[in-house]
């Protein structure tokens, strides 16, 4: 299956410019694909899997032999880099193109830069970045902005001449001088918990491995409390009691998950007075709290997990705060004394409302601050609590995202938010919440001669097939036609009550300066209008998300945005899975289709509880052994309905050491695509072979996999320059 050499170079074939085009729709001339270059085969194993009576034969899964290393696990390799071979051959012609995208979006970044400095305990904590440099560095400055810059964990060091890292879950001690700090370095999402010691500079023996990254300490500054995963299935399993100098596993197990449906996890209350256990899965949740200077002691249970009532919790005053679906399929704003947390003792603060989503609150000493959502756009609240005054922060424009920043100090009277849409930069901006005033701290500088007055941004509601209003954001430059002859990407996601708002990218810039128009479709299984919005597109719903993506697509086709041959979809994750839904259910409406990490062997992957996160998803997609679950996700399980006909092009994207969707499963999908498809249209593959779910760590070596997508995309559209 070596496919090297087997053409020579074929960049001659795409002619580039090395300017960036600035003025619409780009001349197009077709694309001379590389021609008699024979697509990856390999072989079929026949897999019988029955239940409920029915029989499934997959005569790919020997794909999912890598990480059990039998005897198929070489054969894996070979195959997924006779793809990524393929793949390069195919778009050999576009290597020039691609490197002067890559450059492009490259250019748009401010290189070296610094963080919006955040206030805590006395010190002021940023993160900079260097001139060249993939990743960052994690400063402070006691005191004042003036004060001498202390680095307190280098990534461009820590990160040079490996792979893949990610560092995170920053955490320092109260007494400022421990910082607590995750690292992964296979992209599996499991980190190896260290300890500096911010005086010394010295790495502390206490080191921890297979947790989550984040951490929390007690009050007294040597009690550290981390979250340890299964490591076969990497479910969040345990909480454990760390004390610094003693011996890592005679830690001491605080809490032990035994649903594996949930999801586990500690943290400390903003107020710094508790610490608080959580244990959440789709529909309900629980926790438990304890005095932060009392870590010895054991949590105690805050509420019993109710059926289908999902809480949260946080400290203000002389109470709990507890934002809860209990009887508000919306959410409702309830309060709780101190000693007595149980759900009897909880009384109403904000009400239900029908038509606005309660997503969360932040406290301060002396405000609250609201986060809701109303017809798919997030709002910010503020009321000052001692008068019940409120009032609603005003953005000003048809699509946006706003969200509360990071603010630690409880005392602050300053909101710290953020501040994006399609055409504005992520803003961070400082709140005076008592005189009403915004000072803009920071606007992302994108480079190049940028002006978001050059772009024009709209939002829709397109009706679907059952009546209901989807909302689609949209974006575009000044002067591209409406006529249908512009090319349109749409892109959703639309699982998990995960809402797609409306946010600006650099990088997509290449897309709209070269006539592109840009659209979010958000659709159900998101919660962008309400909690209902997500019931309605899970579970034995989920068919909903799918036909809403189709019909906005043949919406924006309608209106003039775009026209059949030159619509274009994308998605990732879950969203992936709603781009091989989408493919096999209205295969003619796409010209293109580029699937990332792509969800796409529902049944199989529900089936098995052994592979990573299976069990704690029954709540979202349903669990097999089920029968009338098992039926419904067959229904629209991308891989098992592949059927013979024609396809559009896709290309597809995955991670070798992904933990979220496993490789094996976009894999089998191309494998058996190929074998089935009645079409010429292209099916490229690429596996990143050292990276996972995210993708490449570094800051500018994701631009080549960006590059790679977008140059998919001119290609067939016959764009060139």
């Amino acid at each position: 299956m070596n496919l090297k050499n087997l053409l020579p170079a074929a960049s001659l074939l795409f002619i580039i410019s090395c300017t960036d085009n600035t003025k619409g729709v780009t001349t197009r001339t077709p694309y001379k694909w590389p021609e008699g270059v024979a697509a990856p085969k390999t072989e079929k194993k026949p897999y019988e899997m029955v239940a409920h009576g029915d029989k499934r034969i997959d005569d790919y899964y020997w794909m999912n032999d890598y990480f059990k290393k039998g005897p198929d696990s070489t054969r894996v390799v070979d195959y997924l880099t006779a793809e990524n071979t393929y793949l390069d051959t195919m778009m050999s012609g576009t290597k020039q193109f691609q490197e002067h995208l890559y450059n492009e979006m490259k250019a748009r970044i401010k290189e070296k830069d610094e963080s919006v400095p955040v206030f805590n305990n006395g010190y002021y904590y940023y993160t900079r970045t260097d001139e060249g440099k993939q990743y960052y560095k994690y400063c402070r400055k006691k005191g004042s902005l003036d004060a001498p810059e202390e680095i307190l964990i280098d990534v461009d060091s820590m990160g040079k001449d490996i792979p893949f890292i990610s560092v995170a879950g920053f955490n320092v001690s109260p007494d400022n001088k421990l910082l607590a700090f995750g690292v992964d370095k296979v992209s599996r999402r499991q980190y190896t918990i260290q300890v500096k010691n911010l005086e010394t500079g010295e790495i502390l023996k206490d080191e921890i491995k297979g947790a989550s990254a984040g951490t929390t300490w007690a009050a007294d500054s040597k009690t550290l409390f981390y979250t340890l995963n299964n490591p076969a299935t990497l479910l969040t399993e345990k909480i454990k009691r760390h004390t610094l100098g003693d011996d890592t596993a005679k830690d001491v197990v605080v809490y032990h998950e035994q649903d594996p449906t949930n999801y586990i996890g500690v943290y400390k209350t903003k107020s710094q007075k508790y610490l608080v256990i959580y244990s959440s899965a789709t529909l309900s949740s629980e926790y438990r709290i304890l005095e932060a200077d009392n870590p010895g002691a054991g949590f105690r249970m805050f509420q019993p997990r109710m059926k289908e009532v999902l809480y949260s919790i946080d400290h203000w005053g002389d109470k709990f705060l507890i934002n809860t679906n209990w009887n508000a399929k919306n959410f409702k704003l309830m309060e709780a004394p101190l000693d007595k947390t149980a759900s009897e003792n909880w009384k109403e603060v904000i009400p239900h409302r029908t038509d606005v989503l309660l997503e969360g609150v932040s406290v301060f000493k002396d405000h609250w601050v609201i986060t809701e959502r109303k017809e798919g756009l997030l709002q910010l609240r503020i009321r000052e609590v001692a008068s019940n005054n409120e009032h609603y922060l005003d953005f000003g424009e048809p699509a946006y995202a706003a969200y509360v920043g990071a603010n630690p100090d409880f005392n602050s009277t300053t909101l710290r938010y953020n501040y994006t849409s399609m055409t504005t930069p992520n803003s961070v901006f400082d709140y005076d919440m008592n005189t009403k005033k915004k000072d803009l701290k920071k606007e992302t500088p994108v480079l190049g001669g940028f002006s978001k007055t050059d772009y024009v941004t709209e939002r829709i509601f397109v009706t679907a097939r059952d009546g209901v209003k989807v909302p689609v954001s949209i974006v575009y430059k000044k002067g591209t036609p409406k006529d249908g002859s512009a090319p349109l990407l749409l892109t959703g996601y639309g699982s998990y009550g995960s809402s797609s708002d409306a946010n600006f990218s650099s990088n997509r810039l290449s897309l709209l300066n070269r006539g592109f128009v840009f659209a979010i479709a958000h659709i159900r299984g998101g919660e962008e209008m309400g909690r209902q919005w997500y019931e309605d597109g899970k579970m034995m719903k989920k068919i909903n998300t799918f036909n809403d993506f189709i019909d906005c697509g043949e919406a924006l086709i309608k209106q003039k945005y775009t026209s059949k041959g030159h619509l274009y979809a994308v998605g990732g994750s879950a969203g992936g899975l709603l781009m091989g839904a989408v493919a096999n259910m209205a295969p003619d409406l796409w010209n293109g289709i580029v699937a990332h990490v792509p969800f796409v062997d529902v049944v199989t992957t529900m089936s098995d509880p052994s592979i990573p996160l299976t069990t704690n998803e029954y709540d979202e997609w349903g669990n097999p052994a089920n029968k009338d679950h098992y039926f419904y996700m067959k229904s629209y399980s991308p891989y098992d309905n592949v059927e013979k006909k024609n396809y559009p092009n896709i290309l597809v994207t995955t991670g070798l050491h992904d933990s979220q969707v496993q490789y094996f499963e976009p894999a089998k999908w191309v494998a058996k695509l190929r074998e089935m498809k009645t079409d010429k249209n292209l099916l490229l593959m690429q596996t990143k072979m050292s990276a996972g779910h995210g993708g490449a760590s570094g800051r500018f070596d994701y631009l080549k996999d960006v590059a790679l997508e977008y140059a998919f995309y001119f290609a067939l559209e016959g764009i060139t320059q």
